[in-house]
């Protein structure tokens, strides 16, 4: 099943998701399900507020990217937890699923641990760099209610405030199926 994205303006997109519970929903299909919205909406990446829902789940895949190193990257993560972040800084051009049509430069640390559950509940730590490492630190910020247009400076978000309220309002261009925040 295809869901629409949430996009730039919703609740949903701001608050800090919640753990799910083993047995609470079926997160093999609903991984399936975020998979294929993913690569209908061309994505490499996909966090379940970016679909409506508030838990801590994310997706990823790499092979999109048509690098030998992402050819394998695909991967479910279910509650996870970045332990540590560190490395040297890199900047890289950022784009959302939920904020289309607007890319923007946002620097972060090269490397991370994490602590993860897959679709089956086995508990995995793991050690990712570079590409890989981004898309979790992009995936696991949605989790936690930050969007990558948190980073940039005050000076950046004035310019884009306009392209940002046209964005909540339907008015962007997207090449899959969008959901708009609702009316106050």
């Amino acid at each position: 099943m295809i869901y629409p994205i949430v996009v730039y303006g919703d609740a949903v997109l701001k608050k800090a998701a919640v753990d799910i519970e083993e047995g609470s929903i079926d997160v093999k299909q609903l991984a399936e399900d975020m998979f294929e919205t993913m690569h209908h909406a061309s994505g490499i990446g996909l966090a379940a507020p970016q679909i409506g829902k508030s838990i801590r789940m994310f997706v990823v895949d790499g092979s999109p990217l048509e690098d030998e190193d992402m050819a394998d990257f695909k991967k479910i993560f279910i509650n996870p937890e970045i332990l540590w972040e560190d490395g040297d800084s890199w900047t890289f051009t950022e784009g959302c699923l939920s904020i289309p049509g607007i890319r923007e430069d946002v620097t972060r640390p090269s490397r991370l641990k994490i602590n993860y559950l897959d679709e089956n509940f086995v508990e995995h730590e793991e050690e990712f760099d570079g590409m890989r490492a981004r898309i979790i630190q992009h995936e696991y910020d949605h989790i936690e209610g930050i969007l990558f247009t948190d980073y940039l400076t005050p000076f950046k978000k004035r310019i884009l405030k306009g392209k940002l309220a046209n964005i909540t309002k339907g008015k962007c261009d997207a090449d899959y199926k969008i959901k708009l925040p609702k009316k106050r």
